[in-house]
């Protein structure tokens, strides 16, 4: 990938991240998820487990789940982009395929942190008498996060390639709900039967959530967690496996899927998005 990739895509990422905060209906959109985490937050103050605040408890796991949604948000500008002929204009034009790329990175990237930060400051002032944030929290927060943004896109721009139509991206909707219901965000993971506490274990929501619970909370905490322990070897070597794998089928699926790519191809999704539209 040569510089000029890089410069086109950072500035495709910064102009998409700047329309989305001066869109009225996806400014909107940045702050409605973090408000709902909010109350959510606040209606758990005053429930416990284990000794520990439950919205203490989730907001880590929060951060964690918000993070991971960006590979809903990759899979499905992908698949709306094939649709409208964004991905068929970028294919045209020299170093077009990997200036995207870079770009949707940077724009999707940019927009969940600022997600992050939105959240995460109110939430600061609901449950920060119980949390543990010192110099060290920072660190811990930053290599969760930045591995889990890899872990996660990669497999959400395979899935944006897979899917042909947005209306067919609510095939991944109920699956993604169902693992971040098993990921104990909202509630530990180890009131689960054992089965369903191997299967959240698979992916990468539960251990983005578990790092963050480790960054954040006090060690005492850790009583709660399966084997009572933060297991930062395990979180890092799951997500590492789940870059791994993104980062080796992603290319490959978007080559074919930029192949695949016509007038003929755009037209016709065009042609039955009016039909169902009619």
């Amino acid at each position: 990938m040569n510089a000029t990739a890089l410069r086109a895509g950072w500035t495709r990422g910064l102009i998409e991240l700047r329309q989305s905060f001066t869109n009225g209906a996806e400014l909107l959109s940045h702050f409605l998820w973090p408000a709902l985490m909010v109350a959510a937050l606040f209606f758990l103050r005053d429930r416990s487990f284990g000794g520990v605040p439950l919205g203490v408890l989730a907001l880590p796991g929060i951060l964690g789940m918000n993070a991971a949604t960006g590979l809903i948000s990759m899979a499905q500008q992908l698949t709306a982009d094939r649709e409208d002929g964004t991905l068929l204009r970028a294919k045209a034009t020299p170093h077009g395929m990997p200036a995207y790329l870079i770009g949707k990175v940077i724009a999707v990237a940019g927009g969940l942190l600022a997600d992050l930060v939105i959240f995460l400051v109110p939430a600061l002032l609901i449950a920060g008498d119980g949390l543990a944030v010192g110099p060290g929290s920072w660190p811990v927060l930053a290599w969760v996060l930045v591995l889990g943004l890899v872990a996660t896109l990669p497999v959400g721009a395979v899935l944006g390639s897979v899917f042909t139509s947005a209306r067919a991206q609510g095939l991944i909707q109920l699956p993604f709900l169902a693992v971040i219901g098993i990921s104990g965000v909202f509630y530990p993971v180890t009131v689960l039967p054992g089965w369903l506490q191997a299967l959240a274990q698979v992916f990468p929501v539960y251990w983005m959530g578990l790092g963050m619970r480790s960054a954040l909370l006090p060690d005492a905490a850790a009583a709660v967690e399966i084997g009572g322990s933060w297991r930062p070897l395990g979180t890092a070597a799951v997500l590492a496996a789940w870059a791994v794998l993104g980062l080796l089928l992603a290319p490959g699926v978007l080559r074919r899927m930029a192949r695949g790519e016509s007038g003929a191809s755009v037209a016709a999704r065009r042609e039955r998005a009016l039909r169902r539209v009619g």
